[in-house]
């Protein structure tokens, strides 16, 4: 970053890039066990979702799946 050349009327304008706070912040809260309970529940719930649709949707994604009794026909090509 470039330095100005013109003097600076103030001097907390000229070390903004380099001031640094001495007030550390509040220490964060600990989690209560039903809240950690939940996220622990939403977690396996995602998981499961996911687990699920993978392994429902595992034989439409193979090829030559569909059996030939199950093909469907139109009624047009039954000749009426």
């Amino acid at each position: 970053m470039f330095r100005r050349r013109e003097p600076v009327p103030f001097a907390f304008v000229a070390e903004a890039e380099r001031y640094r706070s001495n007030i550390t912040p509040p220490p964060r809260e600990r989690a209560s066990r039903s809240q950690l309970a939940g996220r622990v529940l939403v977690g396996l719930t995602v998981t499961t979702g996911l687990v699920g649709a993978l392994l429902f949707g595992m034989p439409s994604l193979q090829p030559g799946a569909q059996s030939p009794q199950h093909a469907q026909q139109s009624e047009a090509s039954n000749g009426r």
